[in-house]
């Protein structure tokens, strides 16, 4: 009998979510992790992140709280107490994961992952010492790590994970490389403190990726902020100058440098699978990517992978939601996520969160549109907490009238599209979704107001 039905490799959302699963559904699991349990997104992006970002915010009001009536003398913000602070909370997400794994009897297996071949892995932990385990199933859950494109001097710029392992002092100055989503919630952290902050994005806009207003809009906030941004601008090579690093770079066709104590390279991840496969094993590539299958399962049998490994889309809830699918579908259950449904958000002021099809990319696929937007200059909360101009677009189907996107930049986006995601999960209409009551006062209410407009213009 083979010592496991399932090895999962990586203990990130995707791969301590599915074996957790796997085990409630009856298997004998273990997981394979060389670093703490949660992964990047518990240690080295999204947890830590959003606590900066919540010391940063807390920094920000009450430093500017005199409009309110509330005065502070003497504020100063302790780079090393924010960043224990860091290690404090993700050390407790973490030490919790591994908690849920003795509870659930899952093998825990410190080490590195190396496939042999199909139902077979060999763990080296720290000393060297090497196991061999067999198994029914393995599962890849190992993620992505940060790009470095090869741009001359980039060796001297930090990563995201490299930043994020502290300093002990505020930088005076930082330029940014990458208006995405990771260069955008760090611009954000270093503002909010009185950092000179400067992003660099080679595109026409913030967040290329995203609906077009969303980053123009965002581009004004920060610059509202004293964040200087530039955009259609290529680096061209990073290189010491005196105390601080150089970034030179071309913009609309002229030539620029910025001069700053610190340089982040926040130009997107790449899948990890570095050194996991055996001399003579091996999987179907798509790209730097593994290839699988709607199934998940790899060219390998019984090899299945998922998150930022195999997925195009990157994103912690993304890796989860596979990761149980996948499991489930390995035990003959019914899975129920809707997977074609991906909420995503940006944690900067205001905070931003999509899900479904822009106006744009509905054109594109030749789908007949109608567009309902709400600006929230008289939204009550909005007013109270002044976080620059907010807004909600929710996009339609012109002849079902069923929702197919949302767009929000508000105060709580985050908290809210979720209920919007179930919407398109659910194929409601836009009459529908307008249905519900919304409490008063809330930053929700300009959903109702979104949703009547785009109702009229429906007709």
């Amino acid at each position: 009998m083979a010592d496991y039905q399932l090895i999962v490799i990586g203990a990130g959302p995707g791969g301590y979510e599915a074996a957790l699963r796997a085990a409630k559904l009856g298997k004998r699991v273990a997981v394979v992790e060389r670093r703490e349990a949660g992964g990047t997104c518990l240690n080295r992006g999204c947890i830590p992140t959003k606590t900066l970002l919540h010391a940063s915010a807390i920094y920000r009001d009450a430093k500017n709280g005199a409009h309110c009536g509330i005065h502070t003398e003497d504020i100063h913000a302790d780079m090393a107490e924010i960043f224990a602070y860091k290690r404090a909370v993700s050390q407790k997400l973490s030490a919790g994961i591994e908690s849920l794994f003795k509870t659930a009897k899952i093998d825990l297996l410190r080490g590195t992952a190396l496939i042999t071949g199909s139902g077979c892995v060999r763990v080296t932990d720290a000393d060297g010492s090497a196991n061999d385990y067999t198994c029914d199933d393995i599962l890849i859950a190992t993620g992505s790590v940060p790009s470095r494109p090869p741009i001359p001097g980039l060796e001297l710029a930090m990563t995201s994970d490299e930043l994020l392992e502290g300093c002990d002092h505020l930088y005076r100055s930082i330029a940014i490389i990458g208006g995405g989503v990771i260069g955008i919630e760090f611009a954000t952290f270093y503002a909010d403190l009185g950092c000179a902050v400067t992003v660099i994005e080679g595109m026409d806009r913030l967040l290329p990726n995203m609906d077009k207003e969303l980053g123009q809009n965002l581009a004004l906030i920060l610059k509202k902020q004293g964040v200087k941004v530039f955009t259609n601008a290529m680096v061209q090579r990073v290189e010491q100058a005196g105390e601080d690093l150089a970034v030179h770079f071309t913009c609309k066709e002229k030539e620029e440098t910025v001069s700053s104590e610190a340089v982040l390279c926040a130009i997107g991840r790449r899948a990890y699978c570095d050194g996991l496969f055996a001399d003579g094993v091996g999987v179907e590539m798509n790209g730097r990517s593994i290839a699988v299958n709607a199934n998940f399962e790899t060219s390998l049998p019984r090899v299945y992978a998922i998150g930022d490994v195999s997925s195009k889309i990157q994103l912690a809830h993304v890796a989860t939601a596979q990761g149980i699918a996948c499991v489930e579908r390995l035990c003959g259950v019914q899975d129920h996520t809707d997977l074609s449904v991906v909420p995503s958000c940006i944690y900067c002021r205001p905070e931003i969160a999509v899900v479904g099809l822009t106006e744009a990319e509905a054109k594109e696929k030749g789908i007949p549109v109608k567009v309902g937007k709400h600006v929230m200059f008289g939204n009550a909360k909005t007013v109270i907490a002044d976080p620059g101009r907010c807004f909600m677009k929710l996009v339609a189907h012109a002849e079902t009238r069923e929702l197919i996107g949302a767009q929000l930049m508000c105060e709580h986006a985050s908290d809210m599209i979720g209920g919007v995601a179930q919407a398109l999960a659910n194929h409601l209409t836009a009459e529908q979704f307008c249905r519900a009551m919304r409490p008063h006062p809330s930053f929700e209410e300009a959903m109702t107001a979104a949703l009547e407009d785009l109702c009229e213009r429906l007709g």
